[in-house]
């Protein structure tokens, strides 16, 4: 079959996800000099045996509208500093470079994992499940904007 039959095709993505548990943190808003403001948060991500768990974090920008209305709702929460543990889809994760501009570390350099955090799984605020909507199950891939 050559090209020229083909019918255009719709434009194709490599998903990058990463699904576990976390705490939730440091819910924000984001308002950049240009663009649109944004909802932001860090996942503390569990990891290793649980007789010695080990963290990843991730800075997310929130992109999923259901995983948008959830980390709302848990906001509070996370500025009363509860415990607050979700199960978590992070997508388009990768890495970036930045230098500590106070503390003991000021002026070393850093990395972090940046992400968008699309989907909320269940919550968990000081061990109390928290009853959260289910998406309606699609046959489209998850998309957002981010």
């Amino acid at each position: 079959m050559s090209e020229q039959s083909q019918a255009p095709s719709q434009p194709s993505f490599f998903n990058l996800h990463v699904e576990g548990v976390g705490y939730l943190n440091r819910v924000r808003t984001v308002k950049p000099k240009k663009g649109q403001e944004f909802l932001a948060c860090t996942v503390s991500a569990m990891r290793g045996s649980t007789d010695d768990i080990a963290y990843t974090r991730f800075d997310c920008r929130v992109s999923g509208t259901e995983a948008q209305k959830i980390v709302r709702r848990l906001e509070p929460d996370v500025a009363a500093e509860r415990t607050v543990i979700i199960g978590f889809r992070i997508a388009d994760i990768y890495p970036e470079l930045f230098t500590f501009e106070k503390g003991e570390k000021k002026g070393q350099p850093g990395v972090s994992i940046k992400g968008r955090l699309l989907r909320i799984k269940f919550a968990r605020v000081n061990g109390e499940p928290l009853d959260l909507p289910q998406p309606a199950p699609s046959s489209e891939p998850e998309r957002a904007a981010a």
